[in-house]
């Protein structure tokens, strides 16, 4: 009886046109609810209206995700004249139980569940504090009020204190099954397919179109997968030492720039990457700038450049709200530390590998001749003869550990074994490597008895 005056109210639910083919829009909430899954229910409504679509359908099946996304995505189906029915296939739990109420009617497939909204911490899936619980469990009540669904149990799907007589008793939050999310007013039916949803409301004469991501969309998705972005770390960092390196040859930097246009659009357009955590990237770059141009050494201004941009790179590809990680998943918070952390480690290992040999190859050596040449610098590139073994020179371009040295005059590429040696040290030629001359720093002492 309850499942049929359910689908009784569900009919009455307003249809426009009033007569004629119905133009039904359907989109899938089938993954955590968090800032990429808010843009692309955003996008799929935008599509929707350019259409003209009369009916919108979600197909339901998520265990939840962000509090504040799910907000996002109930005011916005709130906000909608057109009718929204959501069919939940298999699961609409937490987040996505708030989603389901925000619609005009409700759906479930047979074996699926509606309910269980308590706020979770993303890394460990304890309670969260009940300054969060409050704020859900007033949404719960207001959207269910809005729809005309029972608020008290609206807000029992979220805190365990409350009892409902014949509903559920104190020290367990709600989860519906299906019968008992159409008894009591939480279902309209059950239904196994949006085709016999559809037939189940009376609509009958309908064209069908799914939200699909468009090109630029699946671009997007792209270079949010892990494993793109750590290769944009790889050349953002490897463009930024190479440019340090032999400034003004150009293209390492324009490589790098590129590559953190492609690394924070994505995330900045899923509502991942904020403005400051950009703004800690370029800070950082510039602290690095700032160490190695204009305070030779090592010290304060490295460090916190080093902290700047691994923080930006990290904190940009999270949900975090400023330093609060609550709500981060645990799965996505490690997987954004190791994406960096691997990709810094083996920037490092390739800069210190590749470093030395890089003056080498011709298109690199062409490019970095031509630009030095144009500052009449007398720089010697050829392959270096053994008679430079042995000899002593100054440091002109700071060796980090590859640069360049000044031998009676003539300058040459050369590459420290590992450590930073700044301009003006003396060093020693202990072998040659085709373009490039492996050096050692002559000891201050030698260079004082000198």
């Amino acid at each position: 009886m309850a499942a049929d005056s359910a689908a009784t109210t569900a009919e009455k639910q307003p249809l426009a046109p009033a007569a004629g083919k119905k133009k039904v829009y359907l989109f899938q909430i089938d993954d955590n609810i968090d800032p990429r899954m808010n843009r692309r229910v955003r996008l799929a409504l935008e599509d929707a209206a350019r259409k003209e679509a009369d009916l919108i359908l979600i197909e339901m099946d998520t265990y939840g995700g962000a509090v504040n996304d799910a907000d996002d995505i109930r005011t916005m189906l709130l906000d909608l004249e057109v009718p929204v029915y959501v069919w939940i296939n298999k699961d609409a739990a937490s987040a996505g139980a708030l989603i389901s109420i925000a619609t005009d009617s409700i759906y479930m497939a047979p074996g699926s569940s509606i309910g269980a909204a308590t706020v979770v911490q993303g890394g460990s899936g304890e309670a969260a504090p009940d300054k969060y619980q409050s704020y859900m469990r007033s949404m719960m009540r207001s959207t269910a009020e809005a729809k005309g669904r029972d608020p008290k149990i609206a807000e029992a799907m979220v805190d365990e204190r409350l009892e409902i007589e014949g509903v559920t008793e104190k020290g367990s939050v709600i989860t519906f099954s299906v019968s008992e999310a159409i008894a009591n007013g939480f279902c309209e039916a059950e239904v196994r397919s949006v085709e016999e949803l559809l037939e189940r409301v009376g609509v009958t004469d309908y064209s069908l179109e799914r939200y699909e991501e468009s090109g630029v969309e699946q671009v997007i998705s792209l270079f949010l997968n892990p494993a793109v972005s750590g290769i944009l770390i790889l050349i953002i960092l490897g463009g930024l030492y190479f440019e340090i390196q032999t400034p003004g040859v150009g293209f390492p930097l324009a490589a790098s720039i590129v590559a953190v246009i492609l690394y924070f659009i994505p995330y900045y357009l899923n509502g991942l990457a904020a403005n400051w955590e950009i703004a800690v990237f370029i800070v950082g770059v510039l602290f690095l700038f700032v160490e190695l141009f204009v305070l030779p050494g090592f010290g304060i201004f490295g460090i916190l450049g080093i902290v700047g941009v691994l923080t930006g790179l990290t904190l940009g590809m999270l949900p975090n709200d400023v330093f609060d990680f609550t709500f981060v998943p645990g799965g996505d918070l490690f997987s954004a530390l190791l994406t960096v952390l691997v990709s810094a480690i083996v920037s490092i290992i390739g800069i210190f590998t590749l470093a030395p040999k890089v003056n080498s190859w011709q298109a690199f050596r062409s490019v970095a001749l031509a630009s030095t040449q144009n500052r009449s610098e007398g720089y010697t590139s050829t392959t270096y003869q053994e008679e430079l073994l042995g000899q002593e020179g100054i440091v002109i371009s700071r060796l980090m550990p590859s640069g360049r040295i000044e031998i009676e005059g003539e300058v040459y590429d050369a590459f420290s074994r590992g450590e930073f040696i700044d301009r003006g040290e003396r060093v020693q030629v202990i072998s040659t490597e085709g373009t490039s001359l492996r050096v050692k720093k002559i000891p201050t002492d030698t260079q004082e008895g000198k």
